[in-house]
């Protein structure tokens, strides 16, 4: 499946602009530094300690474009470094099989420079909108955000992109020790 949409947010009152757009070799520098970031690795599974590393997840999310199962999208603030991401938001058509049922998700970060500033809200709900008018939903019309529990500031994210709380998750081993929130997003035609 092939997507050329890169879906873009128009930039308001102390919000910068934003663009989406598939990640790139050239970003391996901006990911490698996001993914120093302590605060960041506190929440994510993945790691990426290397150069290679980061060239193998960039064609990983290549992969996935071109399959059609997942979509990552740099964000580029268009008011600072339009060539410089400052977070990711993904788009997992097919879950990964961990919840009978589940469906489509979104999940997101930011680096720090862009946390506080509205991005990763407008990224998600960017992205969503794009979801519902573009894809083929594994459960058509609805929408999943997952976070660990104890991320107060995803929680915020999900609420503040339209996505409603939904349920408690029970631990998920190894990778998710602690409970998780559910947030669900229906699509209002």
């Amino acid at each position: 499946m092939t997507m050329a949409m890169n879906p873009t947010v128009e930039p308001a009152p102390g919000r910068p602009g934003l663009t989406l757009r598939p990640w790139t070799a050239r970003d391996v520098p901006a990911l490698l530094a996001a993914y120093r970031d302590p605060a960041l690795r506190r929440w994510l599974v993945l790691r990426l300690e290397s150069e290679a590393d980061a060239h193998r997840w960039v064609e990983e999310q290549h992969e996935a474009w071109t399959a059609g199962t997942s979509f990552s999208f740099a964000i580029l603030e268009t008011d600072a470094d339009p060539d410089r991401p400052v977070g990711n938001v993904v788009l997992k058509v097919a879950p990964d099989g961990s919840r009978p049922g589940a469906a489509s998700e979104v999940g997101y970060w930011t680096a720090p420079d862009a946390r506080g500033k509205g991005v990763a809200p407008r990224a998600v709900e960017a992205v969503s909108r794009w979801a519902f008018a573009s894809l083929p939903l594994a459960v058509p019309g609805r929408l999943e955000l997952l976070h660990a529990a104890a991320n107060e500031g995803s929680c915020r994210v999900a609420q503040k992109s339209g996505y409603a709380f939904h349920s408690v998750l029970p631990p998920f081993p190894p990778d998710h020790p602690g409970e998780g929130h559910l947030h669900v997003r229906v699509d209002k035609p």
